[in-house]
């Protein structure tokens, strides 16, 4: 087996289909001699914020001395992204090992295990077999019957905010969603809550209650934004002043107050964190597709938001910064998502559309998404017939003074980071 078998073996089309429930991950590391028991976990569940907090809390445990795993979903560029130690990838030669001692058990199951089951018994292999001191664990769908749920109780339980997304697999109500997602609350744990909005308050406190844990709210209050610009922003929380965040996006700020709210209830459990290393893990913070500017003649975002909260942030974050600007958009949207929201949030924004169809099953067709774009008034509308040739496209319509940024689905932002030479193996500050 190599790299290319292992992944193949992984996303075979016959356990490739999402099946929430616990069973078959639980009896699948049960026959691994259950890895997850040996660890220390930060679990994080939410709508949006999710990866951006993993990410910046995984940085700042590194560089606090910890050996800090991280997981996370899905990838952009490489399968590899979604496993790291340190702040780096899990090596091809590593990944194929681990694949096939879990497939040996795997194929040996009556119900196989799905494919976020595989990747998430072979990350929890990983991470045990490397000896980390904490693992940051984001979930993938949901949190209560979500694959990464089979760990025990955490250290910590982060809740970053929560809107309606997944609604056939979670719920079609608000309180659905956040009971499904505080589903990763365990008796023993801590909780760290994002501000939410008033219904998703109550059911968490009311999951706390039930659980008889800790509640710990981050407060807004103690954050000042300082300078922006496009390589990231300046901050402060509290007694921490003029902290610099290498992340552009208004919503990357409430995403670092809740980090710094986790690091302050990690301290009292026994890992503390200095400012010098706060400082320095958030400051070499990087996170891939989430308002990411990859060229500057034009300016040239990329946003993997993709559902209406997301949008809305991205909207509020490009009026924040260009002040009654135009865009000339590329955008690709999944089916299954609320897509009519997220385009109208963005329209009284576009000067142009370029629509494309993401490489996935699940996507939305370029030539439907552009027709209810047309229909809607009298912003310029094209499709594509690729996204390297809408990227082509979106960058002659913008010409070097202009403003284009795409949006709307991770699955086409690899190939995007990939036409400005990102994610493609040469370069070496992309990853955490």
């Amino acid at each position: 087996m190599n790299r290319e078998n292992a992944i193949e073996y992984i996303s075979n089309v016959s356990w490739r289909e999402s099946r929430l429930g616990l069973q078959r991950i639980s009896a699948l590391l049960q026959a691994m001699e259950d890895p997850q028991k040996q660890l220390h976990f930060i679990h994080v569940a939410g709508t949006n914020g999710k990866g951006s907090v993993c990410t910046m809390l995984a940085s700042v445990l590194t560089a606090a001395g910890y050996r800090t795993g991280l997981f996370t979903s899905p990838f952009v560029n490489c399968f590899n992204e979604r496993m790291q130690v340190d702040g780096r990838q899990i090596e091809d030669g590593e990944l194929t090992l681990l694949t096939k001692e879990v497939q040996q058990y795997a194929d040996a199951m009556e119900d196989h295990p799905t494919e976020f089951e595989l990747v998430t018994a072979i990350g929890l292999l990983y991470f045990k077999r490397r000896e980390c001191d904490l693992v940051v664990l984001e979930v993938g769908l949901g949190g209560r019957l979500d694959a990464t749920n089979v760990i025990p109780p955490p250290l910590l339980a982060v809740i970053t905010s929560i809107g309606l997304d997944h609604t056939a697999e979670l719920g079609d109500s608000l309180w659905d969603i956040a009971a499904e997602k505080g589903g990763i609350i365990k008796p023993g744990s801590e909780v760290v809550l994002a501000p939410q909005q008033p219904l998703v308050e109550k059911a968490m406190d009311e999951i706390c209650r039930q659980n008889e844990v800790p509640l710990h709210r981050t407060d807004f209050g103690l954050l000042e934004a300082e300078d922006t610009a496009l390589e990231g922003q300046y901050f402060s929380w509290g007694e921490y002043r003029r902290l610099h965040l290498p992340l552009f996006g208004a919503f990357q700020l409430p995403n670092a107050a809740t980090v710094l709210t986790a690091l302050e209830v990690l301290a009292h459990k026994g890992f503390p964190v200095d400012e010098t290393a706060l400082r320095k893990g958030l400051g070499s913070v990087r996170w891939p597709a989430r308002l990411e500017l990859l060229a500057r003649e034009p300016v040239f975002l990329l946003d993997g938001g993709h559902n209406e909260q997301a949008v809305n942030a991205l909207a509020e974050s490009l009026e924040s910064y260009y002040p009654g600007a135009k865009w000339h958009f590329l955008v690709g949207v999944m089916a299954d998502k609320a897509w009519k929201n997220m385009l109208e949030t963005v329209y009284p924004l576009a000067q142009g559309f370029l629509c494309v169809t993401p490489d996935t099953p699940r996507a939305l067709s370029a030539e439907v998404l552009a027709t209810w774009l047309r229909s809607q008034g009298t912003v310029p509308v094209e499709t594509c017939p690729s996204v390297r040739k809408g990227v082509e496209a979106l960058l002659e319509e913008a010409g070097a003074e202009g403003l284009a940024c795409a949006f709307g689905s991770l699955y086409m932002a690899g190939e995007i980071r990939a036409y400005f030479g990102l994610g493609t193996g040469g370069e070496k500050d992309v990853f955490v």
